[in-house]
């Protein structure tokens, strides 16, 4: 895995419509641009300031939010990957910003090393993915952000930042998860070990058995997550521990039935169906969430945390106190099975210790994490202002790069260090050269 050495494409007038993942966000950049290197970066970026076009980078466009849209000059990582430096003595590895999560874990599997923890999609760029929270769950080992040592930063006046907690750390307190307010990330420096094994267990388990002893799975598990469906009192539960090893993956069989014809294809059905008929969806949810089957299974990481996610839907997640989440999951229900909403999709939930990113869901905070989602092309808007009426009345934090109503007064309360964060952003970036209408909501003018 090499960086690009390519010449980047010069800016030039864009044509095409930019659209992310779900569909529901696009943009008409007046430039492109694919900088090969640092410097064909600052060089886009001064240009971009003198035409008085504001910046934008994308990565994968796996957010639901309008994070990144631009109709001034769009920025494609697409050049700017690979590895830069293994440090074994230092456990860590200095990665190019457009590289996709895949390809890192895919690489530093073959060096024999492993990120700790990981969400459970890794079609992201690794910029893309930290600038907005991503996160998986785990009782000690936190986001994705929260693994970064070091990382660039081209700033709106073209200059490179060094960032970390030795060199400009104010900025590396921030910039870890920056929602691309603060600057365009080069490369970032993750803390890195040597690969081990995990052993994945996954069951089904009752919603009350789960609510009611979800501090016991918690607290036995290294990572624990579990999925509602919405209509039943049915949960399917995910503990992945460390290992011994060796490495006992599921059979192919098995992986194409539970990964791809149940979790992927049949699921694609099931949703077709109940968008076509809302009024079925109890009696298929009913079905459906008894369709995965027990098993265990061991591996290396990446292949432990992620899966495949083919079906396109829309997303909503808060992060609520840990000791918030059983009162708040039920709620949840006790709402969906008041109401006359037809749900097709599971809830996810997830957990991360507190950590000491200034914007980070989890800052300063044990939290636990409630993801509500519902079929692309079907109505998700009441759902999910009911949900957010909830999740808010628990104190809750919209991930960054999910679908939510929430603004810079809202996170004002929500983040101690919300001013901080706006602060650096009016020292960093006084014309708000990377601004658009999603910023200024969320973080105020």
């Amino acid at each position: 895995m090499s960086t690009g050495t390519g010449r980047g494409t010069s800016s030039g007038k864009s044509t095409a419509a930019w659209r992310n993942w779900a569909g529901n966000v696009t943009a008409r950049p007046v430039r492109e641009t694919t900088p090969a290197s640092v410097e064909e970066l600052s060089l886009a970026l001064r240009r971009a300031k003198e035409d008085g076009l504001k910046a934008k980078p994308v990565g994968s466009g796996h957010s639901f939010t309008a994070t990144a849209a631009t109709d001034g000059l769009l920025i494609r990582p697409d050049l700017l990957t690979g590895i830069r430096k293994i440090d074994r003595e230092a456990g860590t590895v200095t990665v190019e910003a457009g590289t996709p999560l895949k390809r890192l874990n895919a690489a530093l599997a073959r060096e024999g090393l492993s990120l700790t923890n990981m969400g459970d999609i890794m079609e992201q760029t690794v910029s893309g993915a930290v600038s907005t929270g991503t996160h998986g769950t785990g009782r000690e080992s936190a986001s994705i952000a929260a693994q970064i040592r070091a990382l660039e930063l081209v700033t709106a006046d073209g200059s490179v930042l060094t960032c970390s907690a030795a060199e400009n750390p104010d900025v590396f307190a921030a910039a870890r998860i920056g929602l691309g307010a603060l600057g365009v990330i080069t490369a970032i420096t993750f803390a890195v070990e040597p690969v081990f094994y995990l052993t994945a267990r996954e069951e089904p388990m009752t919603f009350d058995k789960v609510t009611d002893e979800f501090d016991a799975l918690f607290t036995e598990n290294e990572h624990f997550e579990f999925y509602w469906f919405p209509h039943t009192g049915n949960c399917n539960t995910k503990r992945n521990n460390r290992s011994p090893g060796p490495a006992a993956p599921p059979g192919r069989v098995s992986a194409f039935v539970e990964d791809e014809l149940l979790s992927n294809g049949l699921f694609q059905v099931v949703n077709s169906l109940g968008r076509a008929v809302p009024a079925a969806i109890p009696g298929i949810a009913k079905i459906s969430s008894k369709a995965l089957s027990a098993r265990t299974y061991t591996d290396i990481p990446y292949k432990v945390f992620t899966s495949p996610r083919r079906v396109r839907f829309m997303e909503m997640e808060y992060a609520v106190p840990r000791e918030a989440l059983v009162e708040t999951l039920r709620e949840l229900k006790a709402m969906v099975e008041r109401s006359r909403l037809r749900i097709s999709f599971p809830v996810e939930v997830r957990t991360a210790p507190a950590d000491d990113i200034a914007l980070s869901t989890a800052s300063g905070r044990e939290s636990a994490y409630i993801a509500v989602h519902m079929y692309k092309g079907t109505p998700y808007q009441a759902y999910f202002t009911a949900a957010e009426r909830i999740f808010t009345a628990h104190e809750g934090r919209p991930h960054w790069g999910k679908v939510h109503t929430r603004d810079a007064e809202y996170f004002s309360k929500a983040y101690p260090r919300f001013g901080e964060f706006t602060a650096l952003r009016d020292r960093l970036d006084p014309d708000r050269l990377f601004g658009n209408d999603y910023l200024r909501r969320v973080l105020g003018e």
